[in-house]
């Protein structure tokens, strides 16, 4: 298993990454031989966050060959047609790094801001993923909700069939089907699971990949927003998890507690080690405050 890191978006307390900041992350990555960078997706936060794309598109020089992963986009929300020009605009600038994770997103009030109804979030991304495939081929498309006529089409990606396409799922039965039918890999999150219940996911996604004629061995995962701080100092790690994670994430502190690292290296060992035994082949990790001497001590507790 190999570690990726989340380009630090959220302001959690010490300001917005500035541009200098992004390319000095990135460059660390590099130095600590990190697998990949990665950026979420969100409109409205109850924390500031830096736009996703933006911030890959920032790195792009400063990631040596760094794979460069969206976890995840939002095709619903921002639109099919405007993200597969944005992430096929991305994939060229890197030189054909990019893994183009994507989900329908979990949050009501990204979809509010641009007036869409969240209920039909699972429909509408079941037509922007072959939507998004067939303009990165220059293909018309003719769906449920997108709909794009052979006059408008031109090949929007230097690769023949664009970048990988993966698609993100807690787990659910209808994910992982979503997931066997729709995508390159499946992308699960650290926060929503567990050792036990990611490896029980990704035996029923094998299952699923068997039903649509696909080999489950050749067919790769990652776990992302694996959110972690190495500190001994048990008020820190409760207030961290308390005061500044749970509210952020609208999750229980305990529960985060029983699932991230926000504790000591050996913690973090412990998590990952229990990911890895599970089959998760890349875990992407999110440091909430000082983040570049965090990615060092990550890779210290994970060697690789």
């Amino acid at each position: 298993m190999d570690i990726g890191a989340h380009l630090p978006l959220i302001d959690f307390g010490t300001g917005p990454p500035s541009a200098a900041d992004l390319t000095s992350y990135a460059q660390c990555c590099v130095d600590l031989d990190y697998a990949a960078v990665a950026a979420n997706d969100h409109l409205v936060f109850p924390r500031p966050w830096l736009d996703g794309l933006t911030a890959l598109a920032a790195v792009t020089a400063s990631s040596g060959t760094l794979t460069l992963t969206t976890t995840v986009a939002l095709p619903v929300v921002r639109g099919p047609v405007p993200l597969a020009k944005a992430l096929a605009g991305l994939d060229a600038l890197s030189g054909g790094r990019l893994v183009a994770a994507l989900g329908p997103g979990s949050s009501p009030l990204d979809y509010t801001a641009v007036g869409l109804d969240f209920r039909e979030r699972w429909q509408r991304f079941d037509d922007a993923v072959p939507a998004i495939r067939a303009l990165w081929r220059g293909e018309p498309y003719d769906g449920r909700f997108y709909s794009i006529p052979a006059a408008a089409t031109s090949r929007a990606s230097s690769r023949r069939d664009g970048p990988p396409l993966w698609v993100g799922s807690w787990g659910s039965a209808a994910g992982l089907r979503r997931v066997a039918r729709l995508a390159d890999g499946w992308l699960a999150s650290a926060y929503h699971t567990t050792p036990a219940s990611f490896a029980g996911a990704r035996n029923r996604l094998g299952d699923e990949l068997g039903a649509e004629g696909r080999i489950a061995t050749d067919f790769p995962n990652a776990i992302a927003t694996f959110f972690f701080q190495v500190t001994h100092d048990r008020a820190e790690a409760q207030h961290l998890l308390s005061r500044i994670l749970g509210p952020a994430l609208n999750r229980d502190p305990d529960v985060l507690a029983s699932r991230l690292a926000i504790g000591s290296p050996e913690l973090l060992t412990e998590r990952l080690t229990a990911l890895q035994q599970a089959g998760a082949q890349r875990v992407y990790l999110w440091p909430l405050n000082e983040p570049q001497s965090q990615l060092e001590l990550a890779r210290n507790a994970w060697p690789g």
